[in-house]
């Protein structure tokens, strides 16, 4: 059984999954703070699933991309719960996980967050026959550069993430929008993306950031321009 975790933006997610079946899963897509929500959360969906943290193989995470504060509380969660239970840990990548919303729907999953300045964080999948297959890395990326890459496949690409709105309106609705039960990262997503991949310790999970926070960005410019 594993448990997964998603607080890489606004919405928050949990699930459990065993043997490929969802067993629970919780979501909010609020803007409430995730430090107040995303433990009691976990709480109650093990409460109600009857689990407990013993009958747990893993803890997944979402690493990133994503807001900075939301990746640092889900890996914080993660490393607490897993050092208290002694478990492994597994790094997920939060585009990832969102394609992994889409097995047995085929096309390219174009799974994109909003990442400002008219730029998305994103990453493009292969979606066949119930496997996800991974296209290109993460990244960050404009979205006329994204959009003039898309136009060169002769897939169906399904937009999804909670940039893919923002994507969808720049492509000028050329491309199919997921819809709201699949289009945002979950905790279900996280699990299925880990189910095969390697196992670290709590000590080893970390945060994957596809570029510095702004008040960074803003104090290197400033030095660049002194």
């Amino acid at each position: 059984m594993i448990l997964g975790i998603d607080a890489s933006a606004i919405s928050a997610g949990s699930a459990l999954v065993e043997n490929g079946k969802i067993v629970a899963e919780e979501f909010l897509n609020t803007r409430h703070t995730h430090s107040e929500t995303l433990l009691p959360m976990i709480s109650s969906m093990l409460k109600s699933a009857g689990v407990e943290l013993s009958d747990i193989e893993k803890i997944a995470v979402s690493a990133g991309p994503g807001s900075f504060t939301g990746l640092r509380i889900g890996i914080s969660t993660a490393k607490g719960l897993a050092d208290a239970a002694h478990l492994p840990c597994v790094s997920v990548s939060t585009l990832e996980a969102i394609a992994y919303n889409f097995l047995g729907v085929d096309g390219v999953i174009c799974a994109c967050m909003d990442a400002r300045c008219k730029q998305v964080y994103n990453a493009l999948f292969k979606s066949e026959n119930g496997v996800i297959t991974r296209i290109c890395d993460d990244r960050a990326i404009s979205l006329q550069q994204l959009s003039e890459e898309l136009s060169a496949l002769p897939d169906k690409i399904i937009l999804a993430g909670d940039g893919a709105e923002i994507m969808h309106g720049f492509t000028e609705e050329k491309y199919s929008l997921a819809p709201p039960l699949l289009r945002f990262q979950r905790g279900s997503g996280v699990c299925f993306a880990a189910q095969n991949a390697p196992e670290i310790s709590p000590a080893a999970l970390m945060p994957t950031y596809l570029r510095l926070p702004q008040a960074e960005r803003e104090r290197l410019a400033k030095a660049d321009n002194a």
